[in-house]
């Protein structure tokens, strides 16, 4: 009977099963993490038997063990403090001081923070929820319309997992056998591209629809623009400073990025101190935090990247490789089929599944394919973007629709308006970034020293 299964199960039905078991399985209710292993475990005994066991442990424990893994936690923490003293928060407030009289001003200075909150913290969670305690219920209050105000919060609370130092980075490189450092780097200009397509959108829709983006009324009492900009300058000594100890140690070959992301850790904890924003019970729920969501992070990526060292033993990688290779239209073609899959992937998975699938089947294809790996890895992680804002998987949609309180009135369908837009701005970015490649690669060209 075994013998009669294995038979049957040929890399093309192990990939047709494998990939329709995580899709189907997504709607159970059972954790991802669950779905993938169990699928990865029950055909790998059927396939090879009892030695699928000590594959995946090997591979559980090989991941376990990267060293650049351990760049993880310390910017989790970095996260958590900057998010818990609030040392961030007078920023918000001085660019909503600086930008609220303009038409628009609130949720282009709620994209302008989240920007510069991504520099300091790629928490998903956090970002999301920090943009919308500080940004919805203003906006609201101001008269903008729901789905702009919504769609603003959790796109901009999204650039932390793009922007550098971003966890998804620290993940992608190990797997695809890339320099983080190089990809820090090239993600930065994709990033803020991205950024800028959103205050765009918000400048026209502000325009053409202004009732939708009042401007604040200008007053007696309002300070004067010298002190505005006086008074942004001053709050961006924080994440400037976070972003010199971090990237800039990198750029500069002084640290790689796990001994950098110690230094980032370390920053945050001074920064905290010299705002005397610093406390124990501050740098004890920081810790706790840290500790849970690392240790998530950990654990379902080594399961993860278990159950996939299966699957890609079985030769399915070989058939999938195959058939986006053979795809019509050449390299651009391939190009094109990727970024549809992993959009499509966005829609039932989140972002750290997705690249456990996409990552070592495309890596290896993507040289011979004609494409620079740096600038392939940021297309992805650009597309990856919209993933939080997808339903029936959308991150960011829930968290905002959650965090919404009664009395604004914003439903999960305005959240849901919201982001439209701004996933047509990721595809925007997409082509702007495929027909100017050197946007993406020519800063990682200039680093001093490469670091892995």
């Amino acid at each position: 009977m075994i013998d009669t299964i294995r038979e049957l199960l040929t890399p093309e039905v192990i990939t047709v099963v494998f990939i329709g078991g995580i899709l189907v399985s997504t709607f159970t209710g059972f954790h991802i993490a669950i779905v993938i292993t169990s699928l990865g475990l029950v055909l790998g005994l059927l396939t090879f038997g009892p030695i699928t066991l000590e594959l995946m442990y090997a591979r559980f424990v090989k991941m376990m063990l990267n060293y650049t893994m351990l760049a993880i936690p310390m910017f989790i923490f970095m996260g958590n403090i900057i998010q818990m003293s609030g040392i961030a928060d007078s920023l918000y407030e001085k660019l909503y001081v600086a930008l609220g009289p303009l038409r628009g001003g609130l949720a282009i200075a709620t994209v302008l923070f989240g920007t510069i909150l991504a520099a300091c913290m790629g928490i998903i969670a956090a970002s999301v929820s920090m943009m919308c305690i500080l940004g919805l219920e203003p906006m609201i209050r101001r008269g903008y319309a729901k789905d702009l105000a919504a769609g603003s919060v959790a796109a901009s609370g999204c650039l932390g997992i793009l922007i550098p130092p971003s966890i998804m980075i620290v993940m992608y490189g190990p797997m695809s056998n890339l320099s983080v450092g190089k990809l820090f780097m090239a993600a930065f200009p994709a990033g803020f591209i991205l950024a800028t397509f959103y205050i765009i959108y918000i400048v026209i829709r502000s325009l053409f629809r202004p009732n939708d983006a009042p401007g604040r009324p200008t007053t007696d009492s309002d300070v004067s623009a010298i002190k505005k900009f006086r008074d942004v300058i001053v709050s961006l000594a924080p994440p400037v400073v976070l972003i010199l100890a971090v990237l800039g140690s990198i750029f500069f070959g002084i640290a790689a990025p796990t001994e950098a992301a110690g230094m980032g850790a370390s920053a945050s904890v001074l920064l905290a101190l010299a705002y005397r924003k610093m406390s124990f019970k501050i740098f004890k729920d920081a810790t706790r935090e840290t500790f849970r969501v690392a240790g998530y992070i950990f654990f379902l990526s080594c399961l993860i990247y278990g159950a996939i060292g299966v699957f890609m033993r079985m030769g399915c990688q070989d058939v999938i490789g195959e058939m986006i290779l053979n795809a019509p239209g050449g390299r651009w073609g391939f190009y094109g089929v990727v970024m549809l899959f992993v959009l499509l992937l966005g829609f039932f998975m989140g972002w750290l599944t997705i690249l456990f699938i996409v990552v070592p089947i495309v890596s290896p294809l993507v040289t011979s394919a004609g494409f620079d790996p740096i600038w392939f890895a940021i297309m992805i992680m650009v597309n990856l973007q919209a993933a939080f804002m997808t339903p029936p998987m959308a991150l960011a949609i829930f968290l905002v629709s959650n965090l919404a309180s009664p009395e604004s009135g914003v439903t999960t369908l305005d959240v849901i308006k919201g982001v439209v837009p701004y996933i047509a701005m990721i595809i925007l970015t997409l082509i702007v970034l495929a027909i100017f490649p050197k946007i993406v690669t020519w800063l990682p060209d200039q680093m001093i020293q490469p670091w892995t």
